[in-house]
């Protein structure tokens, strides 16, 4: 099939021994009860095959909704799924599942790695210092800032290895809106901000940036921070203008067999509509998206 006939959110690109592995969130289950995670495979990055079920929730498993946004990633020789997972009876949080094949089938791995009373989502990995480090979306469900962190993991990746520290809010952007709908849909009164969809990456300058998804004047729109360390830690510096400022979002950059860099993002932000689109990168002293390639 062609990337236009995929409906996922979240699109994540994993290339691997030259093949494409796109994963994401199902669209149909998205808000409601969950059961598995699917992917697709290119040769091209135009046409896949799939989708093929890498992960289906085991009987009695507990986590029954909110099978959001995997990545997947090779280390040690192994394949690991960071993911979004909840159930009606606990907060949201960050789990990892293994596989030896980037097809699965994945089986969880670790226990909760966020903190067990805080509502997390949107996990990506990123290797610094020796140390493999979660970052991670604090949900506006219980922190209606919407703030960005960071989690040390153990070296196998099993668990934890220290406290959640913020490494910034969603109000700090200047592009950055309160959600709208926060009262209709959520109960919540107030400004309510949120941030979702990280992706870490060090550019061909040598820039650690991160884009990173929130709610703009024009809805669903994704962002650029930049650490002024660079390092995980920071400052990040938020850049004043979108990246992708509208009916799209959580995004990730990655690079293609010949070097060249792509953004994915699925739009439009709209139920069972959603599909992945690819826009090639230019890095050249600043990050802009060029044609749009879905073909």
């Amino acid at each position: 099939m062609k990337t236009n006939e995929i409906i996922l959110r979240d699109p994540f690109v994993l290339l691997h021994e030259d093949r494409y592995y796109l994963y994401g969130t199902r669209s149909e289950s998205c808000w409601g009860p969950a059961d598995g995670f699917d992917c697709y495979v290119s040769t091209d990055r135009e046409n896949w095959e799939g989708p093929v079920e890498i992960f289906h929730r085991p009987a009695g498993f507990w986590a029954d909704r909110a099978y959001w946004a995997p990545e997947c990633v090779c280390h040690q020789g192994k394949f690991w799924l960071i993911t979004t997972l909840g159930a009606a009876d606990r907060k949201k949080g960050i789990y990892i599942l293994r596989s030896d094949s980037p097809l699965g089938p994945f089986t969880p791995y670790s226990g909760r790695l966020t903190p067990e009373n805080w509502s997390c989502i949107d996990g990506t990995l990123v290797f610094e210092g020796g140390t493999p480090w979660l970052i991670f979306s604090h949900s506006f469900e219980d922190d209606p800032k919407g703030d960005m962190c960071l989690l040390p993991l153990t070296e196998d990746l099993s668990a934890a290895a220290g406290a959640p520290e913020t490494l910034f809010s969603a109000g700090e952007a200047a592009w950055a809106r309160p959600v709208p709908f926060a009262k209709e849909e959520f109960g919540i009164d107030g400004d309510v901000f949120f941030t979702d969809g990280p992706c870490v990456k060090q550019l061909p300058d040598g820039r650690l940036i991160m884009t990173w998804s929130s709610w703009s004047e024009q809805a669903y729109a994704v962002g650029v921070a930049v650490s002024s360390s660079g390092s995980v830690h920071g400052p990040w510096r938020q850049l004043e203008t979108p990246l992708y400022p509208a009916n799209g979002g959580h995004g990730m950059l990655f690079e293609e067999k010949n070097g060249s860099w792509w953004f994915t993002l699925h739009t439009p932000n709209d139920k069972y509509r959603e599909r992945p689109v690819f826009l090639a990168v230019e890095t050249d002293g600043t990050l802009r998206l060029k044609a749009r390639a879905d073909t």
